[in-house]
């Protein structure tokens, strides 16, 4: 079953250390039946439009300003990117939510400007501990889906992927079952129903991006109800990501 792999380099790597990592991945990721997304720093994707252009390789940005253009030093615009054929945008990731304190009104503009720009967008969601021990968690992301995709009509849909953020399990070691994820990504679907249809729900891909590594990814894309994965750490060792990304089940 055809997966989507993709990998968020973060605040990781030089323009010319990346250079060598996107050869190595457009090189090996030959043969492979799944879709490969790369998402370097913003320096990077002049490279990754270089080196991706006619590979099996897509690639993206890490996130966008919610604004088209103006007196916003330092931002980087969806149209800025756009420009450089960028196919994807990462939006709502936990840091960005976390370390940065984006809300779901921040990110739901950001989509639609994405959106409006011809980007595909990578939609994180996800709960904390604290919000799993109070038995919240579903709810508290059905909420997040609800308030993220305001305004987004139902044929825009095809251009989103939700990708389940466990924030409680990032880097923590905590073991997040097959059943916890299935469960999430049912909430998932079913809350995509209740905003659009159920052919919304069927149609729309949800990934897993909880700390994927060499260690999990068999059993992760293995899973039936998960159409891929978002790499985080893992994918910054080229060969382990090239593992993972080449992965058929």
């Amino acid at each position: 079953m055809k997966k989507l792999i993709v990998g968020n380099l973060k605040m990781n790597t030089t323009p010319s250390e990346f250079k060598s990592y996107a050869m190595t991945i457009a090189t090996k990721a030959k043969g492979t039946k799944n879709s490969i997304v790369i998402c370097p720093p913003y320096t990077h994707l002049s490279t990754a439009k270089e080196i991706f252009s006619g590979s099996k390789v897509s690639f993206g940005a890490q996130n966008i300003s919610e604004e088209e253009n103006g007196s916003l030093t330092g931002e980087i615009s969806a149209r800025m990117i756009k420009d450089l054929g960028t196919e994807y945008v990462i939006i709502g990731h936990s840091e960005r939510r976390q370390k940065f304190k984006e809300n779901d009104k921040t990110i739901n503009k950001k989509i639609k400007t994405a959106l409006a720009n011809g980007l595909k967008v990578v939609l994180c969601v996800g709960e904390t501990l604290q919000t799993r021990a109070n038995k919240q968690a579903c709810t508290f992301v059905r909420k997040q889906i609800d308030d993220d995709l305001k305004g987004i009509y139902e044929n825009e849909l095809e251009s989103v992927v939700i990708a389940y953020e466990p924030i409680w399990a990032i880097g923590s070691g905590k073991n997040v079952t097959a059943k916890d994820i299935q469960k999430m990504v049912e909430a998932i679907r079913k809350e995509v129903e209740y905003l659009y249809s159920p052919k919304a729900s069927k149609n729309i891909s949800v990934i897993y991006g909880g700390s994927v590594g060499l260690s999990n990814c068999k059993k992760l894309l293995s899973l039936e109800f998960l159409n891929g994965a978002l790499v985080g750490g893992a994918s910054l060792d080229v060969d382990s990501f090239v593992v993972i990304a080449k992965e058929n089940y």
